[in-house]
């Protein structure tokens, strides 16, 4: 199962890479976001597996000349037995399971041509099991796997409709913290308009706008529209709490994925937005 990363992880992750030392409060500033979400994005990230911080030696600086990549071909009934006693030869950095003609990839460091000779005709050769062994000098490297950079996602472009400021603006502060991509409009006219320009991947709509089922009537709009009607809607509003509630159909009547009633716990929002936009 993947990890699903975020445009907030992402950037934390590509500072972390190019320098691991990089303070939280240093990271915050660079991403525009709370020094207290960086420490929880981080802890999160670590316990989870995700990333490690560790510090990647230079071949060249520490006297490692020879670069060297073996594959090997192995009596499948002994590749792990082989696989494990190869990981515990300090000189051996990694090693791959892989397809094809070869069952093995090793990649070693060697302080000299010498060193690996003596590690092919002493080492790997007194290994039973192993069938053929070919080697690949590294005479440049001109990309470290320490150097890559996971590839940007592009964010989930969520359309806020809503005609309250302060919930607007409140809102849109805890979806772009998550790494969401966040446009407004303020009554369904301009919502509609929106639509065609910003092609959300979700719209969350309030109710009670510009009249007083203005939402209802988008939402209708928008599942009337063939390029639109499996954009996921989820309606934020308090009419149900009003004499008007029983204007507002209900089950599958209602032209929305969900509604949530205000004020939402900022938590309660963020995972409803991820549940109805992990498909997207």
């Amino acid at each position: 199962m993947s990890y699903n990363l975020d445009a907030i992880d992402l950037k934390i992750i590509a500072i972390l890479q190019q320098d691991g030392r990089t303070s939280n409060v240093d990271i915050a500033r660079r991403v525009e976001i709370s020094e207290a979400t960086v420490r929880k994005r981080l802890e999160r990230l670590l316990s989870d597996g995700v990333i490690r911080i560790a510090a990647v030696p230079n071949a060249a600086k520490i006297g490692f000349s020879t670069i060297t990549f073996l594959t090997l071909s192995i009596d499948l009934s002994k590749l792990d037995q082989i696989a494990a006693q190869l990981e515990r030869v300090p000189e051996v950095r990694a090693i791959h399971y892989t397809t094809g003609e070869s069952d093995l990839v090793v990649e070693a460091w060697f302080p000299s041509n010498d060193a690996l000779l003596h590690f092919l005709t002493h080492q790997i050769a007194s290994i039973p099991g192993i069938r053929q062994t070919a080697t690949s000098h590294v005479l440049r490297t001109m990309k470290d796997s320490s150097e890559w950079i996971l590839p940007a996602t592009t964010p989930a472009r969520i359309l806020l409709v809503d005609d309250d400021p302060d919930f607007v603006e409140a809102t849109r502060l805890i979806l772009l913290a998550e790494g969401f991509e966040v446009q407004t409009a303020n009554n369904g006219e301009t919502a509609l308009g929106a639509m065609h320009m910003t092609r959300p991947d979700l719209v969350i709509l309030d109710v009670m706008m510009q009249g007083l089922l203005d939402g209802l009537q988008t939402a209708k709009a928008i599942r009337a529209d063939a390029d639109f009607k499996n954009v996921p809607i989820l309606m934020i509003s308090s009419i149900t709490t009003t004499s008007f509630a029983g204007l507002l159909p209900s089950g599958e009547s209602l032209p929305a994925d969900n509604l949530l009633v205000k004020p939402v716990e900022p938590s309660l929002l963020v995972a409803e937005v991820k549940r109805l936009t992990k498909n997207r």
